[in-house]
């Protein structure tokens, strides 16, 4: 029964790995990426619709995205859902598509880019230390029970604390590694 304790864990942690990739892809870097358009819920017919259902988002050259909508009447609602989105984005239209200009960031800005997406990490190292908590309590009440031994709980417990730290460290180099890409000219 431990060693589906364990399993758990590694699961768990696994999807805050997927939770924390998928954040930091919104976070700006100066290059264009249509993935930080992501997020995006356009008003559409009276529901919010995310933006990748309604258009085709391309980045042609290294400072430019394209939204390209399905229907051309939505191009107003898209516009103005861009602009509330508080990406620092103006849209530009032609009637037909949509052209975004990434603008250059400011040392300012990549500065507190690079913070944002540290605090993501550590917000990240909390949810893993979370989750190896909960593995631990749950070791502990199947050794309370009698299911498992205490050198089970102890060798099971070192296990998910190796868990812990290899996600830790993994987060560390993503969050690096971003860091690195925001800061970049």
């Amino acid at each position: 029964m431990s060693a589906e304790a364990t399993e758990n864990a590694e699961l768990a942690m696994d999807e805050v790995m997927e939770t924390i990739d998928g954040r930091l892809t919104k976070i700006r870097t100066g290059k264009a990426s249509p993935l930080i358009l992501d997020g995006i819920n356009v008003e559409y017919y009276g529901a919010p619709t995310p933006l990748k259902q309604l258009a085709t988002v391309a980045a042609p050259e290294p400072r430019l995205l394209t939204v390209k909508p399905f229907d051309r009447s939505s191009i107003g609602e898209i516009e103005k859902a861009i602009q509330a989105s508080n990406l620092g984005l103006n849209p530009a239209s032609d009637g037909m598509m949509i052209r975004l200009q990434i603008p250059e960031l400011t040392e300012e800005r990549r500065k507190e880019l690079s913070k944002q997406a540290r605090e993501m990490g550590e917000e990240t190292k909390v949810a893993i230390r979370k989750v190896r908590q909960e593995a631990n309590d749950v070791l502990k009440k199947e050794e309370k029970a009698g299911t498992i031994t205490e050198d089970d709980l102890h060798r099971e417990r070192d296990l998910v604390q190796e868990l812990t730290d290899k996600y830790c460290g993994v987060i560390d180099k993503v969050i690096s590694s971003k860091q690195e890409e925001i800061m970049e000219l």
